[in-house]
């Protein structure tokens, strides 16, 4: 680690840029001559929004993804040029503020009136990509009113209050290969793009595949394939480890002990006492629990400590969580680093947190909560007088 990853700390998330940036590196092979979209929603997943944007950016990514036009808004504040798109809204997002800021607005169906209303109203045509559920059953204009909505965006298309630049979809099952409705939406979405075509639409980007569509379904890429958990170097599937596919988990996270006891045989540990030393025993007290992001129902976890991994014992609490060493002969470990999740096979990653906890690795790092301080490696300067891609926050 460099210096930005001080040796000074109770607990922090290491981000490795130089990661994200092998990971869209990998994904610009995986996908071309199909363009990458670094989705960067819900601050990065975790990893911190801005610096891996620009990262991403600096390895050949084209665009930007975020699901609320506030993110996209925030990117640009920042100095972020690139095409940004936004694709999740309500009738109180700030279409107007994402028209004037070059941000791509996802339409779905009722959006259309709205952003053709803030466009009237800033004197400047709004860019649209207008989605067609093709089966995931979100967002996404039904193909039954799908002719209706090219309709709708062509007549207001024809006055000047806008400009469809995409058609796009997202996959509800590519993360299981073997399921046949992947083949089913790619077949709408084809059908989608036709009509709209069809319709006379100049489209510059015609985007389907999620991370998981763009490693095993090639004949999704299309112009472009949008990359959200694979930016971040971890696995959509299930039997796969990151490794496996070329990519380098990005976060790392890490606490120091705070308190290390023997204790005998019987010990009950944290609230419930629903755990209980079998034998006399080291428990080492880590200062993270679920204010920091921690999943309360992680016991059963490992963490690694010294190379060595030892097991999550007793309830996660608020602030805190214990690991037992299952040995009285440990030494005083008050101090030592304690690796939660990160990269190699020597450390647990994202995806076992995620067994143990019944969920999936992207809630697991998108959780990380603001409390735990993030930490940034393979920073390069910017134009703004040299200033970092990111700071230690």
């Amino acid at each position: 680690m460099n210096s930005a990853a001080s040796e000074s700390f109770d607990r922090q998330a290491v981000i490795d840029l130089e990661a994200i940036r092998d990971n869209i590196r990998q994904f610009l092979q995986v996908a071309e001559p199909a363009r990458v979209m670094a989705v960067v929603k819900a601050d990065g997943y975790g990893h911190g929004a801005l610096p891996v944007a620009r990262a991403a950016l600096e390895a050949g990514a084209s665009w930007l993804g975020v699901a609320h036009i506030t993110e996209a808004l925030a990117l640009r504040a920042a100095g972020i040029e690139a095409p940004v798109l936004a694709w999740l809204h309500t009738p109180d997002s700030d279409f107007a503020a994402a028209i004037t800021a070059s941000i791509d607005i996802g339409i779905s169906g009722w959006e259309l009136e709205h952003v053709a209303a803030a466009a009237k109203e800033v004197q400047r045509p709004a860019r649209v990509q207008l989605k067609i559920d093709t089966g995931l059953g979100r967002n996404g204009c039904p193909p039954d009113r799908w002719e209706e909505l090219i309709g709708q965006a062509s007549a207001f298309q024809e006055e000047g209050l806008l400009r469809v630049v995409g058609v796009f979809s997202h996959l509800a099952v590519a993360d299981e290969p073997h399921r046949p409705e992947t083949d089913e939406q790619i077949d709408r979405f084809r059908e989608a793009v036709a009509v709209a075509e069809d319709a006379g639409m100049d489209l510059e980007v015609r985007h389907l595949a999620n991370t998981p569509g763009t490693l095993s379904r090639p004949d999704a890429h299309f112009d472009m394939v949008r990359v959200g958990l694979g930016t971040y170097g971890l696995s959509p599937f299930e039997n796969e480890r990151p490794e496996d596919l070329k990519l380098r988990p990005a976060m790392t996270l890490r606490a120091k002990v705070a308190n290390c006891k023997r204790v005998p045989e019987g010990q009950g540990v944290s609230y419930g006492l629903r755990y209980r030393t079998e034998g006399p025993s080291t428990l080492v007290l880590v200062p993270m629990g679920y204010g920091d992001g921690i999943p309360r129902n992680a016991s059963g976890a490992q963490v690694a400590i010294g190379g060595k991994r030892y097991d999550v014992v007793g309830r996660v609490a608020m602030d805190q969580f214990v690991v037992d060493l299952r040995t009285a002969e440990a030494p005083d470990l008050v101090g030592e680093e304690v690796i939660l999740f990160g990269a190699g096979e020597d450390v647990p990653g994202a995806a076992d947190w995620a067994a143990a906890s019944g969920t999936i690795n992207y809630e697991i790092v998108t959780r990380i909560s603001p409390r735990v301080p993030r930490v940034y490696l393979g920073q390069t300067p910017v134009d703004d007088g040299g200033a970092p891609a990111g700071s230690a926050e």
